[in-house]
């Protein structure tokens, strides 16, 4: 597939020769820092360290007093709450934050997930239907509720309040629940906007703990939960998210909890990133949603005993291998279909089966769009009627596109990138063909080719130990820190290039100028082989990497493309 390289605008030189002299380095690092906003000696500081003080006063954000007064009754009247969430990373880190928090303070508290099969997203009518008949008064809702007007009101006719805990965008309506936590709501003044639930879930538990004259010393042991919802949720790394990532990451690798050292006990490497929790222990956590119940999850999440965690854990590697069979055998369905159906040209990819197992049709959409890289809904029958993930591509917002087809939707929620919708089947055909026009008429084409976004033009030279270990001081990576993209020109390959793995899909090569050279490795660019060969001369966009072979440790570029 074809790529379109952008490379970031320069931004000031006096800024960047200024935060150079300030911060005793280079000029490619201070650019660097520049282009991710940061132009002084203090905000450099807080990048590099980011500090626990740093997060900012839970009770700046709309309606915390009233939930932390409502959980404060609730306990002292020993009343039962339920901890509710949604059964993907988000929601089920949430609960089990929530519940093993509240369990310090609190024997009555059950845990509830929604089953994605019988019940479907966000809160449900049985769900509320379990809390009445246990005598459950209180029910705490993470990652979904915001717009749960119908239901909130069905509880509190049950004599049942709700605390809603949520990071998704409200309606014109929010709730009448006891407290509606998001900083998303537009009466709400928190300075940070781009928490996940887990983060509103936390901030909750920080805002009790100060009640309770806790520091934010004793809350640290949840950050590995927060920092794998982050991961999980693609929110921005940036501002109070990146304070959580950076000490989440700190306790997966320094005092893992026990579920996650028996998910992780296979995996061969000291260090895990921020990739490493999205690509390792997300997907694991996932699998027991989608393949069989989150609730098993949550167990491995809280359970404390070795021996039940390693059970645990190996049940949910049987369910994400499952899943990944399920991914490639559905993904294989839906390119034919696309092909059959002659719709290679479409500005959209909207495709169904009644079989496909709903629990990977998220997965799906990201799949297909490798392939035709374009707004993408996957389809699956659900009861009676049809349900649907979204994924979109670059700069476009899906959920704006389905809320101008919700004549044809009965129900949808989301975000920019990903959503999540339900029809009525005799609507599929319409809606297919709304979506499309509606895609058509506002995408700017060019959001339909793949971006490599480069920051900087670098030279090999500039490639050394000293460079990479102040860029790995950048991390944790993510949107709105992403790794830095650096693009060289006027190299060669060394003449031994070749196409590896099972498939023959990636290129290995040696990159070459002015006498340098320096490994590489290009995940799914083998059909480029040809590029480099006969001794032409390329450019090439790349991240920089450590390569651990044989004991031995060396720095490689990943290749994001070439031309």
């Amino acid at each position: 597939m074809p790529m379109r390289w952008t490379l970031k605008p320069k931004p000031d030189t006096a800024i960047v020769n200024n935060l150079a002299k300030a911060l005793n380095v280079d000029s490619t690092v201070a650019l660097l820092l520049v282009q991710r906003g940061i132009e002084t000696y203090d905000q450099a500081k807080t990048f590099f360290r980011p500090s626990l003080e740093d997060l900012h006063d839970p009770f700046l954000m709309k309606d915390m007093d009233k939930a932390v007064s409502r959980i404060e009754k609730a306990v002292s009247d020993q009343e039962n709450i339920m901890v509710y969430g949604d059964y993907d990373v988000d929601g089920t880190t949430s609960v089990a934050l929530m519940s093993s928090y509240l369990e310090s303070i609190s024997p009555q508290i059950t845990t509830y997930i929604p089953d994605r099969y019988k019940e479907g997203y966000g809160v449900s009518y049985q769900g509320i239907d379990y809390a009445s008949d246990n005598d459950i008064s209180l029910i705490i809702a993470l990652d979904c509720g915001i717009k749960a007007i119908e239901k909130v009101a069905y509880a509190k006719s049950k004599g049942i309040d709700f605390i809603i805990c949520d990071h998704h965008r409200p309606g014109d309506t929010i709730p009448d629940a006891a407290a509606v936590l998001d900083p998303k709501r537009e009466d709400c003044e928190y300075p940070y906007k781009e928490l996940c639930g887990c983060g509103v879930g936390f901030k909750l538990i920080q805002a009790i703990a100060v009640k309770k004259q806790q520091s934010i010393d004793d809350l640290v042991l949840y950050l590995d939960l927060v920092a794998t919802a982050i991961g999980a949720d693609i929110v921005p790394i940036t501002g109070e998210n990146r304070v959580l990532a950076y000490y989440g990451l700190q306790v997966i690798n320094q005092n893992p909890r026990t579920g996650f050292r028996a998910m992780l006990s296979q995996v061969k490497k000291e260090i895990l990133t921020i990739t490493d929790v999205v690509f390792i222990i997300a997907p694991r956590i996932n699998a027991a949603g989608r393949m069989k119940h989150g609730l098993h999850a949550v167990n491995l999440l809280k359970e404390e005993d070795p021996k039940i965690a390693s059970e645990y854990a190996a049940e949910i590697e049987t369910y994400n291998s499952d899943r990944k069979d399920a991914d490639k055998n559905i993904t294989e369905e839906a390119l034919v279909q696309i092909t059959k159906n002659k719709e290679e040209d479409r500005f959209t990819t909207v495709v169904y089966d009644e079989n496909w197992h709903k629990g990977v049709i998220g997965i799906v959409a990201s799949r297909l769009i490798e392939t035709y890289y374009r707004p993408t809904l996957v389809f699956t029958k659900s009861g009676a009627m049809l349900a649907a993930s979204a994924r979109s591509v670059k700069g476009f917002d899906v959920y704006n596109a389905l809320d101008a087809c919700s004549e044809h939707i009965e129900q949808f929620g989301g975000h920019k990138y990903a959503a999540g919708l339900t029809l009525k089947e005799e609507q599929y055909e319409v809606f297919k063909q709304k979506f499309e026009e509606v895609v058509s008429e506002t995408i700017d084409k060019h959001l339909l080719i793949p971006e490599v976004v480069i920051d900087i033009p670098i030279e090999l030279n500039e490639i050394t130990p000293k460079f990479f270990r102040i860029l790995k001081q950048f991390a944790p990576f993510g949107p709105g820190n992403m790794t830095p993209v650096f693009m060289t020109e006027n190299v060669k390959d060394s003449g031994y290039a070749k196409c590896v793995g099972a498939d023959e899909k990636h290129l290995k090569c040696r990159i070459q100028k002015n006498g340098l050279g320096i490994n590489a490795i290009g995940f799914n660019l083998g059909p480029k082989q040809n590029l480099i060969s006969n001794n032409q001369n390329i450019k090439v966009a790349y991240t920089i990497d450590e390569n651990h072979w044989n004991g031995e440790v060396s720095l490689q570029l990943k290749l994001k493309d070439i031309n």
